[in-house]
């Protein structure tokens, strides 16, 4: 790897000017005294999570996995809002632990729920960062569910990861 071994690369690339690309892994970065997930904070991006008590409810296949009128929004800067349902509300049978994790800068490390013929279909955060304290171990679907709320489909594209 042009002699960085395996923290760095230059690319070949002479737009770059000879720059070195540093891989994220070996390195502890600090924010203060935060260490940073995925990537550093955008001073203009932010996570709320409010209470609702709107009726939330969500299809897979046909098949009401979820039910809700006391879920948590949670309102991500540039992202659609996510709708975390709480345990009791969810057909946990229905679901069953993935081998999937993403990071997020502002949550943590989620975990993945997937359903027959749906991988991956939901997610929640077992130890999430202090923003999204809110939402720990509630579960939020996205993908091949179809999530209503108040008996309206809402948008559960995901640019970018959970």
């Amino acid at each position: 790897m042009n002699g960085y071994g395996e923290v760095a690369f230059r690319p070949d690339e002479p737009s770059l000017g000879g720059r070195i690309v540093l891989h994220w892994e070996p390195f502890a970065w600090l924010e203060e005294d935060e260490r940073v997930m995925a990537h550093p904070h955008d001073p203009f991006s932010r996570i709320d999570v409010l209470r609702s008590d709107r009726r939330v409810r969500v299809e897979i296949g046909g098949v009401t996995v979820a039910e809700s009128s006391r879920p948590m929004m949670l309102i991500e800067t540039k992202l659609p809002v996510r709708w975390y349902l709480p345990r009791e509300d969810v057909r946990m049978d229905l679901l069953a632990p993935s081998e999937s994790h993403t990071v997020c800068a502002y949550k943590g490390i989620a975990s993945y729920l997937s359903a027959h013929n749906a991988p991956d279909v939901a997610w929640f955060y077992p130890d999430p960062l202090h923003d999204a304290l809110r939402v720990k171990d509630m579960v939020c679907f996205w993908r091949a569910a179809t999530v209503m709320v108040d008996d309206e489909p809402v948008d559960t594209s995901m640019p970018g990861s959970p």
